[in-house]
């Protein structure tokens, strides 16, 4: 129009848009009252989603559209982080039962406490079903999973190597640090379903005993009196206190007895 001198409708015929794109003006709202409400119910409640904080501003009687409120709310960036669930292969664990011999079948869980001074801390347990013997209590503020391989190389250089570990979904035991491990020495990682800790009992029974004897019994200044205390209750576990399930005998001299007797015969 300015270049050729055309009028309004062949310049916008020539562009293929409308006269009423042409002659459109937009409103300038303004959304500072909007956005006076939502950002003050937004910082007191972190964890409401949209459609609560919508909810909210239509009970204290204020009537905008949800459309234009989801418009504000996205452009403060006060979108919540979806969560989604990890998508995992369908499990279908062998039955729970007592190994006829030892390192037939491990069992290991993770557990959580914290010192005094509130910073947290992870255990990561590891039993024998065979005769529920305690082979490693491992203590530290993070256990990634190639510090899990690393305990299990340990246990396993004087035992030797299981031919399956039960365990459940967590984070660090369906990594493929784990798996690849796993594959390297021939064992089967026997997973859980989830949702469903009875079928990893021993340990879970195990973990019982641990934090009430342990955990809930003491209260920690630093890791190292956790461990120091954890080793000292491991050698009483193992070759001392009486089991139920092992005929009241300790996992270590339920082993013995049963080996003397299997040479006997």
């Amino acid at each position: 129009m300015t270049e050729l001198g055309l009028g309004v409708v062949l310049a916008c015929n020539a562009f293929k848009i409308s006269r009423c794109s042409y002659y459109y003006e937009p409103k300038l709202v303004d959304d500072s009252e909007i956005i006076d409400v939502l950002a003050p119910l937004a910082e007191k409640h972190p964890k409401y989603g949209f459609r609560k904080l919508f909810k909210r501003m239509r009970n204290l009687g204020h009537g905008w559209n949800h459309k234009r409120v989801h418009r504000i709310y996205c452009g403060l960036k006060l979108n919540l982080r979806p969560k989604h669930k990890k998508r995992l292969p369908t499990r279908q664990p062998q039955p729970l039962a007592v190994p006829m011999a030892k390192n037939v079948c491990w069992s290991i869980d993770f557990m959580s406490d914290s010192l005094t001074t509130g910073h947290g801390f992870r255990t990561f347990n590891v039993i024998d079903d065979y005769n529920r013997e305690s082979l490693a209590i491992e203590i530290d503020y993070s256990l990634p999973a190639l510090r899990i391989t690393r305990v299990l190389d340990r246990v396993a250089s004087y035992r030797g190597y299981p031919q399956y570990i039960r365990q459940d979904n967590g984070p660090e035991l369906i990594s493929k640090v784990l798996k690849q491990w796993a594959e390297q020495h021939g064992i089967v990682l026997d997973f859980i379903e989830p949702g469903k800790p009875t079928q990893n009992a021993y340990i879970e029974r195990f973990n019982r005993t641990y934090r009430n004897e342990v955990l809930d019994f003491y209260l920690f200044k630093s890791l190292t009196e956790v461990r120091e205390i954890t080793d000292s209750w491991m050698d009483e576990y193992n070759y001392e206190r009486p089991h139920e399930s092992l005929n009241d005998l300790p996992p270590k001299i339920y082993e013995t007895l049963r080996l003397e007797n299997s040479n006997l015969s």
